[in-house]
């Protein structure tokens, strides 16, 4: 027996248990959350035995599914299957979900209300890493994918699915991968669907109803390394001015100046399907963005759940300096992350950044982050298969068009869909979202159901 094989084996061992013992979709869920495909930045930490393992569990939980469609696993670890439909002069249509989720961060482990990789079922809540980002979205699409085999469903229009396998780490052995090979094929799809999106029940912008959120775009992501160099020595003669003070001062320069808010062409839109529903005074407000966006996009700003909505944000993320404590270090480095509203580019980002630097002994550096998906097709296109399919399981949801604050594996796909969407149909509230990549990440039973629902409908209604 070959030293892979040992590695292997209990995590083979764990996906036959979970497998026989899980029987509704609540349940498989869970299981496939003890399944620890945790991606880190060091890729020498990544046990990728877990990943193997959690194909064979989808494999063996969802059989219709790898049996009548066609699967090809690309770069080893990620997955790429195909539904043929029998018209082939439409064309394809693609849904997407990642199978990697974060790690716990250390000493947060007891914090959990129960442990982040056992996908325990109670209380009506599915508990874990994955949750709700984004093992939730992959098992409900296949979850659908096989119901709607069992009842014999054929679909007019190809229908391709791509999982990847490092999402949280950009993608760029997974999704990147999955998109040359789709090249290689010589696909093109009108359009597809990405996570992001959710159905929201307390909504500060909608108080009393439930508010279905579609991302018909996504802010860009951007890094900047910032290094300061400088003297130094022992600490009991330290220079005027050491690199940790100068670095410092640089940060505080840019958290001082945030980028000026303003409203964008998604965020205009998601005010403007909210305006009918609003009472007097925003009711108008909202119906007259063209002399009122100014204002509206400053008292959005003033709010932190609603600020990244109207601006490309800042935030301050990593600092490293120094290795003992009476030692002047010549050498601080710190990293400021960067979401970019649709319009604004890396470019000027950077340039921006380093006017209110303005310091010669502060270099800036950063990787260019490509592709930013544009604006989709709204209301028509994709979209409107999306908010039937929503209206369809939630009648009473008030469906938006909205802008996603992260970022997804869908700019690996840019050249090669139409319109691009972001939306897996779970219903959850403000305070539970901020779990995601955070502690006690759970989704409530009913509500992962409902999103199988909306993924069918989906499917259903795409495929015509």
């Amino acid at each position: 027996m070959s030293r892979s094989t040992v590695v292997l084996l209990p995590a083979l061992l764990l996906a036959m248990w979970v497998g026989a013992v899980a029987a509704s979709p609540a349940e498989r869920l869970g299981a496939a959350v003890r399944f620890k495909t945790v991606s880190y930045q060091d890729y020498s930490q990544i046990d990728y035995a877990e990943f193997e393992a959690f194909q064979q569990f989808l494999r063996e939980t969802f059989p219709r599914v790898f049996s009548r469609l066609e699967v090809e696993t690309v770069n080893e670890y990620s997955l790429l299957l195909h539904w043929r439909g029998g018209k082939s002069s439409l064309a394809p249509i693609l849904f997407t979900a990642h199978m990697d989720v974060v790690p716990v961060e250390p000493g947060t482990e007891q914090d959990w209300q129960h442990p982040a990789f056992e996908g325990v079922v109670a209380q009506g809540r599915i508990y874990g890493r994955g949750t709700l980002d984004d093992k939730v979205g992959l098992m409900g699409l296949l979850e659908a994918t096989e119901q709607l085999l069992a009842e014999g469903f054929a679909p007019d229009r190809d229908i391709y699915f791509a999982f990847g396998h490092d999402e949280e780490i950009s993608g760029r052995k997974g999704a990147t991968a999955i998109a040359a090979r789709m090249r290689e094929l010589g696909l093109h799809f009108a359009w597809m669907v990405d996570e992001g999106g959710m159905l929201v029940s307390d909504n500060p912008l909608l108080s009393g109803q439930t508010l279905a959120m579609v991302n018909i775009a996504e802010k860009g992501y951007l890094t900047l390394t910032l290094e300061a160099t400088g003297e130094g020595g022992h600490s009991s003669n330290p220079p005027a001015v050491s690199t940790i003070g100068r670095l410092s001062n640089a940060l505080a320069r840019i958290e001082a100046n945030p980028f000026t808010p303003r409203l964008v062409p998604p965020v205009e839109a998601m005010l403007e399907a909210l305006a009918p529903h609003m009472a007097q005074p925003e009711r108008l407000v909202f119906e007259n963005l063209w002399l009122t966006g100014g204002l509206v996009a400053r008292k959005m700003a003033g709010a932190r759940v609603t600020s990244p909505f109207v601006r490309t944000t800042t935030a301050l993320t990593m600092f490293n300096a120094g290795v003992k404590e009476n030692v002047v270090p010549q050498r601080a480095l710190a990293r400021v992350n960067f979401r970019l509203l649709p319009g604004d580019s890396p470019d000027m980002v950077v340039n921006h950044i380093r006017e209110i630097v303005a310091d010669p002994l502060v270099a800036i550096s950063y990787e260019q982050w490509d592709d930013m998906p544009p604006v989709a097709e709204y209301p028509a296109g994709g979209y409107a298969v999306i908010r039937s399919a929503i209206e369809s399981i939630y009648p009473e949801a008030v469906v938006v068009p909205s802008l996603l604050m992260a970022v997804t594996d869908t700019r690996h796909y840019v050249d090669l869909v139409d319109s691009q969407y972001r939306f897996h149909g779970v219903e959850v509230a403000t305070d539970q979202a901020t779990s995601i990549h955070g502690t006690d990440e759970y989704v409530d039973v009913q509500s992962y159901e409902k999103s199988i629902e909306i993924a069918r409908k989906m499917i259903e209604l795409g495929a015509r």
